[in-house]
């Protein structure tokens, strides 16, 4: 079998931005069929990495570079995008931090996995949309092993808020700027953010975005994360539950 000219096969794929000192390189679309409640739904899938800035690398440069960067050890975010989300003028985005525990195990001391599928089913539903999965956000910004602590710190009593503050880190510690700058990469419209968290409003804006609604994304309440739930409204100040759908927020 010939080999495979790798790097012309992405070169087309492949887009470079920056966020402040650091290079973006995005490769993608990825068709990627999603089982969603029986049906098959096709999201086009981006994965991104992040390095110090420095001379663009070409495709066969990164190519070439694989091996030696050793990602696997590296979290990497990516971003799901359902329908024509560049061009649709009334398009939905999701600011997904990755929960271990929940998105994959489908724990129930948190909301995230019922956040993370209902979003995806909002964002199709809707007909145009992106999901970005940010890998570096466990634990608001915490980490997975710090996490398990601040897990037992709970367990003794604490509510996430101060569990993550006696670990010596904030409340929530978690950086946008890198999805907002692969946002811009592939969009340059307004959006309608998915959230009950008025920071991640905040942090759209403040990265220059056009934020002209949101839709709240409550649900999943159990007797295991009453407490988490009401911590993120009595003291994070998340929105409240609303009866409407999608509320505005400009």
């Amino acid at each position: 079998m010939i080999k495979p000219n790798i790097a012309a096969i992405i070169k087309n794929k492949l887009k470079r931005t920056q966020n402040g000192n650091d290079d973006i390189y995005v490769i993608g679309p990825v068709k990627l069929p999603v089982e969603l409640d029986g049906e098959t739904k096709i999201f086009h899938w981006y994965s991104w990495i992040s390095m110090e800035a420095g001379q663009e690398l070409s495709a066969e440069q990164l190519v070439e570079n694989l091996n030696e960067f050793n990602y696997a050890n590296l979290q990497q975010s990516s971003v799901l995008v359902y329908g024509d989300f560049e061009n649709n003028e009334d398009a939905l985005i999701r600011m997904h931090s990755i929960c271990h525990t929940g998105d994959i195990f489908g724990s129930a001391r948190c909301d995230c996995g019922f956040q993370l599928k209902q979003s995806m089913r909002i964002i199709s539903e809707h007909g145009s949309g992106a999901l970005f999965y940010l890998a570096n956000h466990e634990g608001r910004g915490i980490g997975l092993f710090s996490k398990a602590i601040a897990y037992l710190l709970q367990e003794d009593g604490y509510d996430t808020v101060d569990a993550n503050t006696e670990l010596g880190f904030s409340d929530d510690s978690r950086d946008y700027s890198e999805a907002i700058a692969v946002l811009k990469l592939l969009r340059a419209l307004p959006v309608t953010i998915i959230t009950n968290n008025p920071r991640k409003v905040d942090a759209l804006r403040k990265g220059g975005l056009s934020v002209e609604g949101r839709v709240p994304l409550w649900g999943n309440t159990s007797v295991y994360n009453e407490k988490y739930i009401g911590t993120k409204m009595n003291r994070s100040g998340h929105f409240r539950q609303e009866p409407k759908s999608s509320i505005s927020v400009k």
